[in-house]
């Protein structure tokens, strides 16, 4: 009889302590250098101690009372000096790739998949920088963090859009923007992050865009040819598509993918300007029109491929499930974002995007762990079982006001604090 090893054996713990093991496993905050003299922090608690106020919510205030670490001051210099949006990306990058060498991450996922999806988070008031009411989410105006994370669960980019903007020039950000050694072929969205450029650029640059795009029955399929050349299927098809416009641009279409592959600019602000011109951009219809042969064919794998809809869902599934940790996490004033400037909201995000990385590579480390002591005491694991385990889980760590450390935790030889209780049934 198999047994399938259960989340309980992780240590329960805070997530003060999280953090310094996860910085003792990989050195992350070494990539936080000085704005000045590039050295890291010198006081890690400190750092860790900011790190934890902004992803949190709970503000330096607070946190200086509470932690006994360091004085707001010492804090604000923290953040002042040591966090930017490079520092993050670095970091961030360590993270993702210390998750995707941990051996039973290769359970959740190859490795080459990611999937990008927006949270809203409410703000404190309509002043702060991007506030903007979306019926979808109530009266009270949001941001959304739109975030991309790997088919291993690990985070890879975020960043702070207002709250009704489009999702869709985002999507790209974050497979193209990321400083990790993720080598990745497929994104996954769902309906928000879906427009006919993007199928177009991301089959330009050699990927495979697969969304959940809802609506198929509203959706038309495209062809040079006329519908009437499908018979009964031609109340399916759209408008011919124009060959001669995507000629025409080519030249233009190979200078933007390639500024995109080299990182040049990003995505999202190529895409901005296409879509700022009043009337239609002749680039962005040329973008346009490859982008509905893609469409085109994707819409049609995925009538005949019942396996590409499941992974679909199931990639985006894991993108949900890490806004519920997320939103765990930063769960002070009420969960709202209280910030006035974008930078201050964006710093916030990356705060609480590498926070989820950091507990997911704990939650892996010690799992890996639980997995291996069942079979080191010979009990037969399920293989089928470890993929559908999680390292999402957050109840064995206190997120909530005990912001101390340790001052005698106890490891074993190898570094690591005891499973919580002996993980065989």
């Amino acid at each position: 009889m198999s047994f399938r090893p259960q989340p309980e054996p992780t240590p329960a713990t805070r997530i003060t302590d999280v953090l310094s093991q996860v910085e003792r496993w990989t050195g992350f905050t070494q990539h936080f250098g000085h704005l000045s003299s590039g050295l890291p922090p010198g006081d890690e608690r400190a750092f860790l101690a900011t790190l934890i106020a902004e992803a949190t919510n709970l503000g330096m205030s607070r946190m200086a009372e509470v932690c006994g670490a360091a004085s707001r001051r010492a804090l604000l210099r923290m953040q002042t000096w040591h966090m930017r949006e490079e520092t993050f990306r670095a970091a961030l990058a360590c993270l993702t790739d210390a998750i995707h060498a941990e051996p039973i991450s290769a359970w959740f996922g190859a490795g080459h998949r990611a999937s990008a999806d927006g949270q809203a988070f409410y703000l404190g008031g309509a002043g702060e920088a991007g506030g903007a009411v979306n019926a979808h989410y109530g009266r009270d105006p949001v941001v959304k963090i739109y975030t991309t994370i790997t088919d291993r669960y690990a985070p890879l980019h975020q960043t702070v859009i207002a709250g009704t903007a489009g999702e869709a020039i985002h999507a790209l950000d974050g497979i193209l923007g990321h400083d990790s050694n993720a080598n990745l072929t497929a994104l996954h969205t769902d309906g928000g992050g879906v427009s006919d450029i993007v199928f177009a650029v991301m089959h330009l640059l050699g990927l495979d865009f697969e969304p959940r795009i809802p609506r198929l029955s509203d959706r038309r399929l495209y062809a040079f040819e006329p519908a009437g050349s499908y018979g009964k299927l031609a109340p399916l098809f759209g408008r011919k598509l124009n060959r001669d416009i995507i000629a025409g641009h080519w030249p233009e279409i190979a200078q933007v993918i390639g500024a995109m592959r080299d990182r040049t600019v990003t995505p999202s602000l190529i895409l901005k300007k296409l879509s700022a011109y009043r009337q239609q951009n002749s680039l962005a219809a040329a973008l346009r029109e490859i982008g509905r042969i893609e469409r085109t064919l994707f819409t049609l794998r995925w009538f005949e491929e019942p396996e590409l809809r499941r992974i679909v869902t199931a990639e985006l599934n894991k993108g949900e499930a890490r806004n519920s940790l997320a939103r765990a996490i930063a769960f002070h004033r009420l969960g709202r974002f209280r910030d006035r400037g974008l930078e201050n909201q964006q710093i916030r995000a990356a705060a609480l995007n590498l926070t989820s990385a950091a507990i997911i590579l704990f939650n892996c480390r010690y799992l890996g762990r639980a997995v291996d002591e069942f079979r080191r005491r010979g009990t037969p694991v399920d293989p089928t079982m470890l993929a559908r385990l999680s390292p999402l889980g957050w109840d064995h760590i206190n997120l909530t006001g005990d912001y101390v450390w340790a001052e005698n935790l106890k490891l074993d030889a190898d570094g690591f604090m005891p499973l919580l209780a002996n993980p065989l049934p």
